[in-house]
């Protein structure tokens, strides 16, 4: 079989307007960029507002694991399937981030035969949004200093400051630094560092805003500062909202592209799952459910952080309403639940099979207490036996209640998901329970103990001293009826990613507690969560080059 890169360069890719069309996208609707991609203007999304929405359909995963589980490849083969049946369908993703490109996971275009594409400009540069957004990030940040270098009028507490530089690449060097140095010239020296964009919070107020003037009030409601007797400074109060959202003017606009189908898709916006709430746009997520009968879409990571987040915070926020949940599991990930070593997973093992699935079963049971239903999609991997495969649809059917369909939509596009597609249609024809986990109007230590011990199987929380201050600060400034984000390890349900499986009566440590004010949630760092990432041993990077035809290689 192709390499993912050799398959989409292989692709019989439609003029942009053509795919525009077919879901009633007027060409002066566009802003082209080149032949292939193209952002929907604002404006035309304003005026289709009103449409009803259509049917929402959300895809999770176990608990991920290095044997790959296929979220994305199965949301875009589901889309396809769909699709394919005769439904007007959208698919709805994130945008793929440059650290995990050149690190270790790879991109977010899908793989195989169930790709979004132009793979190389969606995993690169792509429209230039995420480059916004950090130029955003850091334009705040480069005021706040200037504020204090021209007198500090607002008394900023230069140890107190909060707001953090951000760039979109993996750097464990610049993680914690020194800013101000040189002299007077450089300003006031103080202690700094950078996360990763994609856990800025400007990433998160851009993937919740509902339109410019939301986007502009969020970020005027982001904390950058206290002063020396405790009390919050605001981005408004330094005067960058009006800037700040100029330069996010036109990234806000959502990017339409294809897939490898035709399948008109949305990719817009991309914050980590486990760092943030992992949802792409809810501007795309919006336009898609007035544009298309059924729309498709994923939440980052396995259904503990991704799904969770995309139920309490993004639909909350939202209003949307889904209809049906897909959890993706993989027989190759759940014997590694199992306790199978990554290297024996070619071996038929059913009883490591048998007691992997638990991580499933908990899934599955999370989803239900939101109201949903879901179904499980079984990603085909050439390892899988027939014996395997048996015992985990059996298990499905008779001991979890839940539909299951074989996959292979890697190797065979739509045609390996047709009979997921048409249970997923029949399933969204019945009326939507969804309910949010908890009332957001709850203290802050309920609502993470509701998350930790609903979700996770925890059996208590333990707050440190930090977490605790905190906690009774943002209460006191009156946030404590925002939702909750909760930043932990996405390999276990515990907040250490040895502990595989579905491991329960555990304590959930929360470290730390941090305000996103304007994004309008709290999140809580379990464990040890890294804002910035690092790069592997090997990264990708290494891989990744320019070949003699001035083609790009190593990308995946």
């Amino acid at each position: 079989m192709q390499s993912d890169i050799e398959i989409a360069r292989t692709a019989s890719l439609k003029n942009i307007k053509e795919i525009a069309n077919s879901i009633n996208i007027p060409d002066d609707a566009l802003h082209n960029y080149g032949r292939h991609i193209a952002k929907i203007d604002f404006e035309y999304l304003q005026n289709i507002a009103p449409n009803p929405n259509s049917k929402l359909i959300l895809v999770t995963a176990i608990s991920p694991t290095p044997a790959g589980e296929g979220k994305t490849t199965t949301t875009i083969g589901l889309g396809d399937a769909i699709n394919a049946l005769g439904k007007k369908t959208m698919i709805a993703l994130r945008e793929p981030s440059l650290g995990p490109c050149f690190g270790q996971k790879g991109g977010a275009a899908g793989g195989g035969y169930s790709q979004v594409v132009p793979m190389e400009q969606i995993n690169l540069h792509f429209t230039g949004d995420f480059h916004a957004i950090t130029t955003a990030n850091n334009l705040l940040a480069a005021m706040i200093d200037n504020h204090i270098y021209w007198g500090n009028e607002l008394e900023i507490d230069t140890r107190r400051i909060v707001w953090r530089r951000a760039l979109d690449m993996n750097d464990r060097a610049l993680r914690n630094i020194n800013v101000g140095l040189g002299g007077m010239n450089g300003g006031f020296a103080r202690e700094d560092g950078f996360d990763i964009s994609v856990a800025s919070e400007i990433m998160a107020i851009f993937c919740l805003a509902k339109d410019l003037a939301d986007l502009e009030k969020r970020i005027g409601n982001i904390i950058i500062a206290y002063r020396r007797d405790k009390s919050p400074i605001y981005a408004r109060d330094i005067h960058a909202p009006g800037a700040l959202s100029v330069l996010l003017k036109d990234a806000i606009a959502p990017n339409l592209v294809q897939s490898l189908e035709n399948t008109p898709a949305l990719i817009h916006g991309g914050p980590f799952a486990n760092i943030a709430h992992g949802c792409n746009s809810l501007i795309a997520t919006n336009a898609a459910l007035k544009l298309a009968d059924y729309v498709v879409t994923e939440a980052g990571f396995g259904a503990d952080l991704g799904a969770e987040k995309f139920l309490d915070i993004k639909c909350r926020i939202g209003d949307l309403k889904p209809s049906i949940v897909v959890i993706v599991a993989t027989i190759r990930a759940l014997k590694m639940h199992g306790g199978v070593d990554k290297k024996d997973l070619g071996n038929e093992d059913i009883e490591s099979l048998k007691k992997g699935a638990a991580n499933l079963e908990r899934h599955v049971k999370n989803i239900r207490k939101f109201g949903l239903d879901c179904i499980v999609a079984i990603n085909q991997f050439f390892q899988d036996t027939d014996n395997e495969i048996a015992t985990l649809q059996d298990i499905c059917t008779n001991q979890f209640n839940v539909k299951s369909f074989i996959c292979s939509h890697f190797s065979n596009g739509s045609k390996g998901t047709i009979e997921l597609a048409k249970a997923v249609i029949e399933a969204t024809q019945k009326p939507s329970n969804y309910a949010p986990l908890y009332d957001a109007k709850l203290p802050i230590k309920e609502k993470i103990e509701k998350i930790a011990k609903e979700i996770y199987g925890a059996s208590d929380i333990s707050l440190s001293d930090k977490a605790k201050q905190k906690m009774e600060e943002y209460t006191k400034l009156g946030y404590a009826d925002t939702p909750i984000c909760i930043a932990k390890t996405q390999y276990s349900f515990t907040a250490d990613p040895k502990k595989m499986g579905a491991p329960s009566n555990f304590t959930l440590p929360i470290n730390d507690l941090r305000l996103s004010a304007g994004a309008g949630f709290v999140v809580a760092l379990c464990g040890d969560i890294m804002t910035m990432p690092g790069l592997p041993r090997t990264p990708a990077a290494n891989s990744i080059g320019i070949n003699e035809k001035g083609q790009i290689v190593g990308l995946f």
